[in-house]
């Protein structure tokens, strides 16, 4: 099937991709010069693992083409795809601009028969907006329009477009869905059928769901360390029970990236505007944010609750969660303020993100390897999880740090093993390991 994708971010370069490996004759569009030139030469703009080499080889076999040309990439397509950005506003509402103006461009050149189907997470609403600009641009009444939203998780998505928990289709004629439908059937997955508002209003309440969990389990675990209770047994316990389950009750310095922080506020604000005051949401966020400024706290305890101007502080990982140097909303980006204000001496060190924190923040110090950043460090930070850093030596590192702290935002260090060796150590939710002296 020829298919063509609007958008050339996160989701419609990853989207557009995995439905080239299946077999689809895809074209991806973008108005940034620069990036359809990059990605026409085989040089993949974000870091994902097996993006590149898929790409590559898509591109080479003719499968995948990238093209600044709107008419041309639609010209044969059968299912358009919205896949732009939607960012927040300040008031916490999803910015529609990029969408409603992609809308309008599509009705200059739609042709009867034509499939747009909106990828890009939108308010409850927003497709139908979208049928009505195509349908005033174009001049036709049986304008196509369905939603179709994304479940990718960054650093694992290849791996969840080609093992789909499930498909969502909203859609308004038998015949969207057989075109949809077939389209995802390589992929071999459950599909929900249902209208436009129900589909767009699936992505918002999963992503707000997971979110709530995350910091659910985050408010478990600041009872903990008030009561003598350890969160990652709570966790645990909790866990196995089906009707829970385990995935993402995982205590720390809470969530970030491009998707829970910019959807649980814009469902907030979707709410608002319905007249309808979310009570459990707004609190998912305060108690998310509020983690950051505990993380801030939990180093200057372990200097006595003074000021940290001087004090060496190495930052590990600046992503938001491994396997991305994507630092969107990251707890980094917080806690470098935080650090900053106190005067601190900050020094960071993740495997992928540094290029990108600098880009962000001017005049960081950023290094090459995490023992770099340790020498004569007052406080190992401990803010993303990546394989390398559970694997560190403490030995070593107690050899060349000039305080043994050890700060860890996401509980991947054994506190009895923290003790023995002779580190202040603190967690989340989990009892603080004093070093003798302090």
């Amino acid at each position: 099937m020829k298919i063509s994708i609007i958008g050339t971010g996160y989701v419609g370069l990853v989207s557009g991709v995995c439905f080239s490996e299946i077999g689809h004759d895809v074209s991806c569009v973008d108005i940034d010069t620069e990036k359809i030139s990059q990605l026409s030469n085989g040089q993949c703009p974000i870091y994902e693992p097996g993006l590149s080499d898929m790409l590559r080889s898509n591109l080479d076999q003719g499968k995948l083409t990238f093209s600044n040309d709107l008419q041309k990439s639609m010209e044969s397509a059968k299912v358009i795809y919205i896949a732009v950005g939607t960012p927040e506003k300040e008031n916490g509402e999803a910015d529609l601009h990029y969408v409603y103006a992609v809308a309008k461009e599509i009705g200059y050149f739609i042709r009867e028969g034509q499939i747009v189907a909106i990828k890009s997470t939108v308010p409850v609403g927003t497709g139908k907006q979208v049928k009505a600009i195509i349908q005033e641009e174009s001049g036709l009444n049986s304008i196509q329009v369905a939603s179709n939203p994304e479940f990718l998780r960054e650093g694992s998505a290849i791996y969840d477009m080609f093992h789909m928990d499930r498909v969502v289709f909203g859609v308004e004629s038998e015949g969207a869905y057989r075109t949809l439908s077939e389209l995802h059937q390589p992929f071999q997955t459950s599909e929900v059928v249902t209208n436009i508002e129900s589909a767009e209003m699936i992505k918002y309440a999963s992503n707000a769901f997971l979110a709530m969990k995350i910091s659910f389990i985050n408010e478990v675990a600041n009872l903990c360390e008030v009561v003598g209770a350890n969160v990652t047994k709570v966790a645990e316990g909790m866990g196995y029970d089906h009707r829970i389950g385990s995935a993402f009750l995982h205590a720390g310095v809470g969530y970030g990236g491009s998707c829970f922080p910019k959807d649980v506020k814009a469902m907030i604000t979707i709410g608002e505007k319905a007249g309808y005051s979310l009570k459990i949401l707004p609190e998912v966020d305060r108690v998310n944010m509020n983690q950051r400024t505990r993380m801030f706290y939990k180093i200057k305890q372990a200097f006595g609750d003074q000021s940290l101007k001087g004090k060496r502080i190495a930052l590990l990982g600046l992503s938001f969660k491994p396997n991305t140097d994507d630092i969107r909303s990251a707890p980094s980006l917080d806690l470098i303020r935080l650090l900053k204000d106190d005067e601190a001496d900050i020094i960071c060190y993740d495997p992928i993100a540094n290029n990108q924190m600098i880009k962000h923040i001017k005049n960081l110090t950023t290094v090459s390897s995490y023992m770099e950043a340790l020498t004569n460090a007052d406080a190992l930070v401990l803010l993303t999880e990546w394989q390398e850093f559970k694997e560190i030596n403490f030995k070593e590192v107690k050899r060349i740090m000039r305080c043994p702290v050890v700060i860890d935002g996401r509980n991947i260090f054994d506190p009895k093993v923290m003790e023995k060796l002779g580190f202040h150590y603190n967690s989340f939710g989990r009892r603080v390991v004093q070093r003798k002296g302090t």
